[in-house]
C-alpha cells in the first residue's frame, strides 16, 4: 500500500508509529496495526495500557542498572549470587542471554552502550564511572568483560581495562568460542556458557 492510498488518516498514522520499531518496516507495521483492529477494543486497551505502564513504571536497578520493577533487581537483591563477581555487559538483552545459560551466578553492571566513535558515543555517555567506582570501594574478586566481540567491543573492553587496571581486581574476558564479529544477544546458549566458563585474564587477549 503507498502511502497516498490509505483509506484513513488513523490508520496511516498508526503505521507510521509502528514502522518507527527497529527492523519492522510499513509493510510489517500495516499487517500489525490491521491485526490490532480486528481485535476487541478491551484488547486493544489493554495491550496500550501494558506498554504505557511499561515505559510510566519500569525502573533500572540502582546496582546494576539492569530493568526492573523495583529499585533492586532480583539478580543483585538475591543472597544466592555472587556479589564478589561483576560480569559488564553491553545491554539488557545480554543479561537475558547470559542468565538463559545457567553458568554464571555472579551479578552484573549493563553499560548501556559500547564506545563507537563513529556513532558519537564516548566513554561519557556509558555507565563507566559506577564500575570504576565499585573497584574501588566494593570488594571485588573479578570483573568479566562480556562485550560483543566487534572492533567497538574490544575497544570498549580495553578502555575499561585500562581504567581498572590500578584497582585491585582480576579483570577477565569471555574465551573467544563467540566468533569475532558476533553480538552476545545472537550466540546460542552452550558456547555463550563455555565462554563464560572457559574466560581467561584480559591481558592474555591482547
Amino acid at each position: 500500500m503507498n502511502y497516498e492510498n490509505f483509506p484513513s488518516k488513523l490508520l496511516e498514522n498508526a503505521v507510521s508509529e509502528f514502522s518507527k520499531l527497529p527492523g519492522i518496516g510499513r509493510k510489517t507495521a500495516l499487517r500489525l496495526v490491521l491485526h490490532l483492529l480486528n481485535q476487541g477494543k478491551d484488547e486493544v486497551r489493554k495491550f496500550g495500557n501494558t506498554v504505557i505502564q511499561l515505559r510510566d513504571e519500569v525502573k533500572h536497578c540502582k546496582s546494576c542498572f539492569n530493568i526492573s520493577d523495583t529499585d533492586l533487581c532480583d539478580i543483585c537483591a538475591s543472597p544466592k549470587r555472587d556479589k564478589s563477581t561483576i560480569c559488564v555487559v553491553e545491554s539488557i538483552r545480554d543479561v537475558m542471554s547470559i542468565e538463559r545459560t545457567q553458568q554464571y551466578n555472579g551479578i552484573y553492571h549493563v553499560l548501556g552502550g559500547i564506545i563507537s566513535p563513529m556513532d558519537g558515543i564516548g566513554p561519557s555517555d556509558l555507565r563507566i564511572q559506577p564500575l570504576i567506582d565499585k573497584a574501588e570501594h566494593e570488594d571485588l574478586t573479578e570483573i568479566i568483560l562480556a562485550l560483543s566481540t566487534t572492533m567497538e567491543g574490544d575497544t570498549t573492553n580495553f578502555y575499561l581495562y585500562k581504567k581498572l587496571k590500578p584497582h585491585q581486581v582480576s579483570v577477565t574476558t569471555i574465551a573467544r568460542g563467540i566468533s569475532i564479529g558476533d553480538e552476545l544477544e545472537y550466540t546460542d546458549e552452550i558456547t555463550l556458557g563455555r565462554s563464560l566458563l572457559n574466560r581467561m585474564p584480559f591481558d592474555k587477549s591482547l
